[in-house]
């Protein structure tokens, strides 16, 4: 029987709401706010323009693309029109809960605060999770308040974030090109989270290797890993490394995982069941990874890491939860079992109280996958 992965409930962690906006929100608010920047003027022109400025295999360039959407979000009712809208996507998709990120320091050019635009992006969510509730919808969104790498507000970010959970906001995420940027230049942010007991995740491994990964995890002490795609550089296979022949790699690992040797970066990932926020689309865009077909999400998938799959930027890769799964199934082999254990993964790894992540895996999840209609 044909996999029908549209119906099955999703859970996205790592979905940058600069990153999802719909083209024609983006030409409505570049009219509403004179912004003359825009590649292209017409609704198909310009989504086609942005899928294909973002698949250039480099992720400098992939970042680029994120001038035009930034630039029309800087009025607190652009603000919450985006998370708004970015909240009935994710319904229809059936996504039932997200993790939405955004670098409140990038929409201050017209005059926001910071809290200005915490509170717009609130307002749009929580209309949004109203708007799908009334079209028959169980979504929850929470949002995580990004600093970026290459400035120098991280901890500024940090206490905005601290002053924002609950409700609002559920944790802190650090992004941007990680080549020259380690995350240990923000490490007063980091010591700050943790004093106030306030979750964290970090963008690693996605254009830089395992030095990234090693300072996220043991300098700063992050709890999950934005993409983390480069932990395959510390597994070998019959004494070779892994990423000189993926294919292989991935196909031996279906059938005999325990002819790997882990590196200890990677058995530490492992055994302390550290999260990987993986998004494969945007990945093979970046010049991350080499295909759908090989992507290191399989093989990490079936060596028992902690995997989760996202969509990172759903209007640069032209994606949806729906989407990157059906690709994984469709060009990956994957299973509906699969499927089941990075969505159960995903909410287990949720910066969501315990009492709610078990709720929505016992009472959501598990019953939809384990129907086998």
């Amino acid at each position: 029987m044909e996999l029908d992965v549209a119906t099955l409930p999703k859970v996205v962690l790592h979905d940058h709401l600069d990153g999802g906006l719909r083209p024609a929100t983006v030409l409505d608010l570049a009219h509403e706010q004179g912004y003359a920047a825009l590649p292209a003027t017409e609704v198909d022109a310009l989504a086609a323009w942005f899928a294909e400025a973002a698949d250039s295999g480099s992720l400098v360039r992939y970042l680029e693309t994120f001038d035009h959407t930034v630039g029309v979000m800087q009025t607190e009712e652009a603000l919450a029109r985006v998370a708004r809208e970015c909240v009935t996507d994710l319904a229809r998709d059936g996504v039932v809960y997200a993790e939405v990120r955004y670098a409140p320091e990038q929409h201050l050019r017209h005059g926001l605060t910071l809290d200005q635009v915490v509170e717009a992006v609130n307002r749009g969510l929580r209309e949004g999770e109203e708007e799908a509730a009334g079209a028959g919808g169980r979504i929850r969104v929470r949002a995580l308040l990004t600093a970026m790498r290459h400035a120098a507000r991280s901890e500024e970010i940090a206490e905005l974030t601290v002053r924002h959970l609950g409700e609002k906001v559920c944790g802190f995420d650090i992004a941007g090109a990680e080549d020259g940027f380690p995350p240990t230049r923000h490490l007063p942010a980091f010591d700050y989270l943790r004093h106030h007991n306030a979750h964290f995740t970090i963008h690693a491994g996605e254009a830089f290797g395992l030095p990234s990964i090693w300072e996220a995890i043991q300098w700063c002490g992050a709890e999950r890993l934005g993409h983390g795609v480069r932990l395959v550089d510390d597994i070998t296979l019959d004494g070779a490394p892994v990423g000189e022949d993926l294919p292989a790699a991935i196909a031996r690992a279906a059938t005999d995982p325990g002819a790997f040797q882990l590196g200890p970066l990677a058995a530490y990932v492992k055994d302390r069941r550290i999260p990987l926020e993986m998004c494969p689309s945007s990945n093979v865009q970046t010049g991350a990874a080499p295909s759908i077909e090989a992507h290191p999400v399989t093989l990490l998938k079936d060596l028992h890491f902690r995997v989760t799959l996202n969509t990172d930027n759903r209007l640069m890769s032209a994606t949806s939860m729906t989407r990157e799964a059906q690709l994984m199934v469709d060009r990956a082999g994957w299973t509906r079992s699969d499927l089941r254990r990075v969505a159960v993964n995903a909410m287990k790894s949720a910066f969501l109280p315990f009492d709610e992540r078990l709720a929505i895996i016992e009472g959501v999840l598990k019953p939809a996958y384990d129907d086998g209609r």
